[in-house]
């Protein structure tokens, strides 16, 4: 059951990072798709214009395989990290109140079990809450993005990239080549992050504790 609950932990963690969306000002907007696909794998293009043929509705504003979409999902991945993260430094220093105790099943209803009668921790049950607040607010800001935000998935796409292969060109500081590889990193140590749950049947946090040698607990 470890590697189910860490898989479901991670899926409400991705799932909060729209409503931190950078700001229209911060990352410009690719005006060369020849600029930014240097290197793009040809299966990633036909891929995209077969996509585009079957769904051009869809398309429009870059629903499926497209730059919008691996930023979103990039997006995601670096919140996760940061609330993993934030959840391990929380764990390590007490922040989290009454963390061993179980909670009640009249209070929580069946969010409280893991399996047959069995009840999560509070610190789990806190853990699940504040993910599922995030997964609210990142779900409104898909719809409704804030003034500030950007709109990766609300107007019709306009010179967009058709991808940037598999090395992006290394532009340091605000760019959307950085943002893409920062996201693909991320994606991956999650990749890895997951399959290290698996393997070794430990928790999460343990294993994030382990990889920075035992500095948040």
């Amino acid at each position: 059951m470890a590697p189910l609950k860490s898989l479901v932990a991670l899926l409400f963690s991705l799932s909060a990072a729209s409503a931190f969306t950078p700001s229209k000002n911060v990352v410009p907007k690719v005006t060369s798709i020849q600029g930014a696909n240097l290197g793009a794998p040809e299966i990633f293009e036909d891929a995209t214009a077969d996509w585009a043929k079957q769904f051009p509705a869809f398309a429009k504003y870059g629903w499926g395989p497209s730059v919008q979409a691996e930023k979103w999902n990039g997006r995601h991945a670096m919140f996760g990290w940061f609330f993993i993260c934030a959840t391990a430094y929380c764990k390590g220093h007490g922040l989290i109140p009454d963390a061993e105790s179980l909670v009640s099943f009249k209070d929580w209803g069946t969010l409280a079990t893991i399996s047959g009668k069995n009840t999560i921790t509070n610190e789990r049950a806190i853990i699940l809450a504040a993910n599922a607040h995030f997964f609210g607010v990142s779900l409104m800001a898909t719809f409704c993005p804030p003034s500030q935000g950007d709109t990766l998935f609300t107007e019709p796409t306009v010179n967009q990239p058709t991808g940037y292969g598999y090395m992006p060109k290394f532009n340091m500081g605000l760019t959307q080549e950085a943002e893409i590889l920062n996201g693909r990193l991320a994606m991956l140590g999650l990749m890895a992050l997951v399959v290290a749950t698996a393997v070794e049947q430990k928790d999460m946090l343990d294993i994030v504790n382990e990889w920075v040698g035992g500095a948040y607990f």
